[in-house]
């Protein structure tokens, strides 16, 4: 994380006030879209002088909103702050997202961006902020003429592949085992991360030991499959089948992440382990005997091996 960058939850927490280039939007998954956006305000609000800033909001404002249940999140918000803070921002306030700011007016939201941020200009892909969005484009700039503050709309989207870039188009992605998309809209390989814990040990005693990973429940994993992957651990990457999905072959009944480190030996548990998704190799499917499961399983290995050698 940028060590200059400020991180707090709550606008009264902002000591210094001075004028503020700021950036409203929830960034799940911080796409190039959104880093494109970020980019060109810092580049101008440290060529302006002033300080360039992000606030965004968790929950998101649709579990709020409209109830959203269930995965469905990019990164957790600790992950958000980290990818935001690469793009050389200064202040990033992480919102709380409940009825009380759902209800906020516009007006009254905007003012305390002003009292509390010193706002000079604000920056957005689709603006619609206060209650009832009624903080569209032309209402906020009526209010910067008055307050003081101009409005910088980001024009157009940024594509990948010949297709607009979005949150929503990552999940569909996700959902599709397309790791190829995923990765061209992130700018980077998904990551799926969480603690080791014990499992059933059933991997070690085929020969193929596996970390279970305790995930985030809210993030959204790739469809059910095995998928190549690069591990993460303080002392290194290791090249890592992974398979996600239920196992039906042992009967399996919750969803495991789990991953087979090649080329490591040790004890796991309790450890940080993040999996960086690179591509799906075949669907999750039911063997008839461990023999065939060991069998494929060791298949995935060295086709594993071999994708990640190029």
């Amino acid at each position: 994380m940028n060590q200059s960058l400020k991180h707090v939850s709550d606008l009264a927490a902002v000591k210094e006030r001075k004028p503020t280039y700021l950036a409203i939007g929830v960034f799940d998954g911080v796409h190039r879209g959104h880093k494109q956006l970020l980019r060109k305000m810092v580049a101008e609000a440290q060529a302006n002088g002033v300080r360039p800033a992000a606030l965004t909001f968790y929950p998101h404002p649709g579990e709020v909103i409209r109830g959203r249940q269930g995965p469905f999140y990019l990164c957790t918000l600790d992950e958000r702050v980290n990818l935001l803070s690469e793009l050389g921002l200064e202040l990033v306030v992480t919102l709380p997202f409940d009825e009380e700011v759902r209800r906020t007016s516009a007006a009254d939201f905007v003012e305390s961006l002003c009292r509390h941020l010193s706002l000079s200009q604000l920056w957005g892909g689709h603006f619609s902020l206060g209650y009832n969005r009624e903080g569209d484009l032309p209402y906020l700039r009526k209010m910067g003429e008055r307050q003081g503050f101009s409005v910088r709309p980001f024009e157009g989207m940024v594509q990948w592949d010949g297709e607009n870039v979005s949150s929503s188009r990552v999940r569909r992605a996700l959902a599709g085992g397309d790791m190829i998309q995923v990765s061209g809209c992130l700018g980077r390989d998904y990551k799926v991360a969480g603690v080791v814990v014990p499992g059933d040990g059933r991997g070690r005693h085929l020969g193929v030991p596996t970390a279970n990973l305790e995930v985030w429940e809210k993030l959204l994993l790739p469809v059910n499959g095995v998928y190549a992957a690069y591990a993460w651990l303080d002392d290194g990457r290791y090249k890592a089948a992974t398979n996600i999905g239920y196992r039906p072959t042992v009967n399996g009944h919750t969803l495991n992440v789990e991953a087979h480190l090649l080329d490591f030996e040790g004890d796991l548990y309790g450890r940080e382990l993040e999996l960086e998704i690179v591509a799906r190799i075949r669907d999750e499917r039911k063997f008839p005997d461990l023999q065939a499961l060991v069998a494929q399983i060791k298949a995935d290995i060295i086709q594993v091996s071999t994708l990640l050698a190029t």
